[in-house]
């Protein structure tokens, strides 16, 4: 059965990996990501019935309309995905600009909490769906330089799992790390090294279905795509 598949951060990396890979098996996926030119490029390359806008996750109100569209034109998702998030460049804490620190917190933790807002409502309404929020190894575990994104991670598993207590039987929320992949966030913490990780393209014949096969009695579990 066709799943509708909601994916926030969908223009590159494992977002847009995802929204490629469900596409290719048949589901349908409404995406957002900041960059305009990247959504139009989506919109050529997987059409209809995909449906793309930009949206910046960070902004509620941006958030707020595009989640009314798309449950006015079309059910609530079957599995919704907080993919969108970003990383510091690499510093000790008391060195990451104020600025820098506030817009990755307002992107990865704001973010994950404005999009449950406006589309959960509608899952718990028909008491069924998936709600999947990307962790990390860094939001189970703690590495020198990256702390305001292990803050925001660790953060968005304490969110899941709290907000996995609140649902109604039948449904489910789960912090899923995605394992260490060669993405271009990769090479902003490893360099060079980020080559020798797990390639996108092998990452996705293993996340796809693992991520179809999600059961509500997975409810609350921290879980991590197999290696």
């Amino acid at each position: 059965m066709s799943k509708l598949i909601v994916i926030t951060g969908v223009s590159r990396g494992l977002g847009r990996a995802m929204a490629e890979g469900f596409a290719q098996r048949g589901h349908t996926v409404l995406g957002c990501a900041r960059s305009t030119e990247a959504i139009a490029t989506l919109r050529q390359t997987l059409g209809s019935p995909h449906d793309f806008e930009a949206v910046d996750v960070a902004n509620e109100a941006q958030v707020e309309a595009w989640a009314n569209r798309l449950l006015a034109t079309y059910r609530p998702p079957d599995l919704l995905i907080n993919n969108a998030a970003i990383v510091n460049n690499l510093a000790p804490l008391w060195e990451v600009p104020s600025e820098d620190f506030s817009t990755l917190i307002d992107i990865n933790i704001k973010g994950v909490a404005n999009v449950i807002r406006h589309f959960v409502p509608a899952m718990i309404a028909q008491q069924r769906g998936m709600i999947v929020n990307l962790s990390s190894g860094w939001g189970r575990s703690t590495s020198p330089n990256v702390a305001s994104y292990c803050a925001s991670k660790w953060a968005v598993e304490g969110m899941t799992r709290s907000l996995a207590q609140e649902l109604p039987s039948g449904m489910a929320a789960i912090p899923l790390s995605p394992g260490i992949v060669h993405t271009e966030m990769l090479e902003i913490c490893y360099g060079d090294d980020a080559a020798n990780f797990t390639a996108l393209k092998d990452w996705t014949v293993k996340a796809i279905p693992f991520l179809l096969g999600l059961k509500p009695e997975q409810n609350g579990q921290p879980l991590t795509v197999p290696g």
